[in-house]
């Protein structure tokens, strides 16, 4: 088991169907840096990925798209991406994760973002 250290906060937000277009939202409630979001389902998706990008004040975070794969998808399917850029968050700001809609299946998605506290 990895245990982060105590300058990071872990944030997290289900998505009710991540084969239907739209996004969820998660409120930061310091600032920092995102260093890492991750993504759970809770079943298998069908006929394509859903591509998951995520967004600070409608700018995309680089490095921080996740493509959940329909092919052998199943339950507990973890994926993870490390943003690179236009990752700082500020006290209080939302991010916005999108989810493409392109797979079919209801099934739901839990996201998990990690930040990095900083001072400003």
């Amino acid at each position: 088991m990895s245990i982060l250290p105590f300058d990071h906060i872990v944030l997290t937000v289900t998505e009710t169907d991540v084969s239907t277009a739209g996004s969820v939202w998660v409120v930061c409630p310091s600032a920092g840096k995102i260093v890492s979001i991750s993504s759970v389902i809770d079943g298998a998706i069908a006929t394509a990925p859903a591509v998951i990008t995520v967004e600070l004040g409608g700018t995309a975070v680089t490095g921080a798209s996740l493509s959940i794969t329909h092919t052998s998808s199943a339950a507990g399917d973890v994926y993870t991406a490390v943003p690179t850029a236009l990752n700082h968050v500020t006290e209080n700001q939302a991010i916005e994760i999108i989810t493409s809609g392109a797979s079919t299946n209801t099934i739901a998605a839990t996201y998990t973002v990690v930040v990095k506290l900083t001072t400003n």
